[in-house]
């Protein structure tokens, strides 16, 4: 059974994830489908946009196929990740580049992997049940697919907040941290695809949203700020330190996280924000996801969180003061003839 619905809708190209039993995680022939179906429809005519959605009430797509990653990985194959994610940085830069609008549908978990396919979306609805989150520092990865130049856009330092903790927005929240854009309600959704498939018309999303619902991240924002802004041994101090609930919820976030990946995730992100492109961040993010089985904390994070479910794994370094900056640049080093070729 196929992983993906790739069809021509009346003038819209058709893109459904439709592996709802695995929360429509990205296997690696989905990223190779998805990349196929925009290369045929660039210059076709006949489409004049793309919409992308997902079958299933609780995710668009959870993230990545991790679990296949972590079988070749424990073997000591570490090609198979690494050509997984290489190919799907390219599928990435590809949604955002795109000519034509694409307009992304994101309901339920939006998380990892699913930013990746429809973070970039020229045009992003979100509805009632989205979550969105770059959960990777638990599981020993640092955010990649494109999501560290979203979190260096986002208001503040609300980027370093969700990249560190890995906590998750609702449908407000995400239109504040500029990973969506509109908000409507899911009942509503099929009737406008409809609308897009007959029409053509990328135009009719904007008049058909309604008020998001409360942010509460924009109401932390001015705490947010002042906690996550520093080193990540003085971010840690301060929200270790924090007497408030929100600032205690993120620290106890922050210690669970692998140290490795908070502190590169946090470097990842200034870098970020000295580059104009996805694209350019995608190059820099395989960086770290090219090492994360073999010298990060990728498959000890899966183990305990995925496979043996003890949630108790034992990172590389015990706690962020632990991480040098040397370990932060090797990770995150130049790949020379490795570095990603988009």
């Amino acid at each position: 059974m196929t992983e993906v619905s790739i069809r021509k809708m009346g003038r819209a190209g058709r893109i459904t994830l439709t592996r709802p039993k695995a929360l429509n995680s990205l296997s690696y022939q989905m990223c190779l489908d998805i990349e196929a179906a925009l290369d045929d429809w660039r210059e076709d005519d006949a489409v004049d946009l793309v919409v992308i959605d997902a079958e299933s009430d609780k995710a668009f797509c959870a993230g990545g196929d991790i679990q296949a990653m972590y079988e070749h990985g424990l073997k000591g194959d570490y090609a198979f990740g690494r050509t997984f994610w290489r190919d799907e940085y390219r599928m990435n830069a590809k949604i955002a580049e795109y000519p034509k609008p694409i307009v992304a549908f994101m309901q339920g978990f939006v998380m990892g992997g699913g930013v990746g396919v429809g973070g970039h979306a020229r045009i992003r609805v979100v509805g009632e049940t989205t979550q969105v989150a770059m959960p990777e520092t638990g599981i020993g990865l640092a955010p990649d697919v494109g999501g560290t130049y979203l979190l260096s856009r986002a208001p503040g330092k609300l980027g370093e907040y969700l990249g560190a903790t890995s906590l998750r927005m609702n449908a407000g929240d995400a239109i504040h941290a500029g990973f969506a854009d509109h908000y409507i309600e899911r009942e509503f959704w099929l009737d406008l695809i409809a609308q897009l498939e007959e029409t053509g018309d990328a135009g009719l999303v904007a008049p058909a949203a309604t008020t998001p619902p409360e942010a509460p991240l924009k109401r932390a924002q001015e705490e947010i700020d002042r906690l996550f802004d520093g080193t990540p041994v003085e971010i840690a101090a301060k929200v270790d330190a924090a007497d408030t609930e929100f600032g205690q919820s993120a620290a106890k976030a922050l210690r669970r996280a692998s140290p490795l990946s908070v502190c590169c995730t946090l470097a990842n992100i200034a870098r970020a924000r000295n580059v104009d492109t996805v694209r350019q961040v995608l190059a820099f993010e395989y960086e770290y996801t090219y090492r994360s089985m073999e010298h990060g904390d990728f498959l000890e994070g899966i183990r305990a969180q995925i496979i043996d479910k003890d949630r108790d794994p034992k990172w590389r370094h015990a706690r962020i003061e632990d991480v040098s900056e040397e370990d932060v640049a090797r990770m995150l080093a130049p790949l020379g003839e490795d570095a990603l070729s988009i």
